[in-house]
């Protein structure tokens, strides 16, 4: 290609077209079709009636549903709370009833209304539906959690760009101690957001600054790291990490349930998996579950921690054969100053890379 300019821009244009077919394979690929695939629920009763009317339910629904048979109502309901089961099926000839916990997933509760409402309509008599953690009035579908997670995550790769390309001349340390400052303000807007804006979270408001500024302390730290190696690929790599593959996989829309079998493997251990079922836990179901949320976000730090230490040492090794070299330039004066010239390009060049990263990263 003849042209410099046209080669520059046309290589700028690689990263936003391999985001829009990143973004429509993922998006499309989790949300689009959502099917129950192996979805628990529950039957109450422990005489034989109830067991071949559990398996019936199973036999009719195949791969789609996950039936067990609980002895009473009150083991339903903790079953519930524990996020075991999505449904839990009361027979009975008068009244059936129907457990639900929407805070859980409102689009699992719907699926499972929609598999047992028919069930009861063949016995002649209304389904009751009696939900067992609702969410707050101020977030009706408990979906808002999730857009918390879109807030909190933007700010955190979007960041990277100002860490990783402007900061380029700061030390490693430097950047990673920014990165924790940062994710500490990502975290108390994330909390501002959840508490008092849009009041999502009625209680527990400490926790949940907690949990995204941990959250968002991963995702930096892995950027700033990568952003030695890739430089204006990072946001790209950012991209896939933590939107394509992260909110497609967080439950926040869609339980993993819902989902095929990939981002259902992803939602175990990915980082907005763990914060917005930590959310959950902390805001809506007594802290069940908590543990295992924190550590899988302590994980994703750790990891961040790994790739900014493993950035540290290349980018001190490289600074001291750089230094090395510096000596020998300097002997011949007659070639000093070209030298000195073609450094200085060099660092136009960065700074001017430096630039249309932030500028690409804050547009996308």
């Amino acid at each position: 290609m003849r042209s410099p300019a046209l080669r520059h821009v046309l290589t700028h244009l690689i990263t936003p077209l391999l985001m829009c077919l990143g973004m429509g394979l993922a998006y499309m690929g989790a949300f689009v079709t959502p099917e129950p695939n192996h979805l628990p629920v529950a039957v109450v009763g422990t005489a034989p009636k109830a067991k071949v009317f559990a398996q019936s339910v199973k036999d009719a629904a195949g791969d789609k549903l996950d039936v067990r048979t609980v002895a009473t109502r009150a083991a339903a309901v903790d079953l519930l709370r524990s996020r075991e089961v999505t449904g839990a099926y009361v027979p009975s000839a008068k009244a059936p009833e129907l457990l639900v916990a929407t805070a859980a997933s409102d689009m699992g509760a719907t699926a499972v209304e929609k598999v047992f409402t028919p069930v009861a309509a063949q016995e002649g008599v209304p389904l009751k539906v009696t939900d067992v953690a609702a969410p707050v009035a101020d977030d009706p579908t408990g979906q808002g959690l999730f857009f918390l997670l879109v807030a909190v995550s933007i700010g955190s790769y979007a960041s990277v760009a100002a860490l990783g390309a402007a900061g380029a001349a700061l030390a490693m340390r430097v950047r990673a101690l920014l990165a924790l400052g940062v994710a500490a303000v990502v975290g108390g807007i994330g909390a501002l957001l959840a508490g008092p804006v849009f009041h999502l979270a009625h209680h527990d408001l400490a926790g949940v600054w907690g949990m995204a500024s941990l959250y968002s302390a991963g995702i930096l730290l892995i950027g700033v790291g990568l952003h030695t190696f890739l430089k204006r690929w990072t946001t790209l790599t950012m991209m896939v990490l933590f939107v394509m593959l992260n909110f497609t996989s967080s439950g926040g829309l869609f339980r993993p349930e819902l989902q095929n079998g990939f981002f259902g493997t992803l939602h175990a251990f990915w980082n907005g998996a763990g914060f917005v079922e930590g959310a959950r836990s902390l805001l809506y179901f007594g802290d069940d579950g908590l543990a295992r949320s924190v550590w899988t976000l302590v994980g994703w730090l750790l990891a961040g921690v790994l790739v900014t230490a493993v950035a540290a040492l290349y980018e001190r090794t490289r600074t001291a054969r750089q230094e090395a070299a510096t000596p020998a330039a300097q002997s011949v004066p007659a070639v000093a100053e070209p030298g000195l010239g073609a450094r200085r390009a060099a660092e136009e060049e960065a700074a001017q890379e430096a630039e249309e990263e932030v500028e690409e990263t804050v547009g996308v």
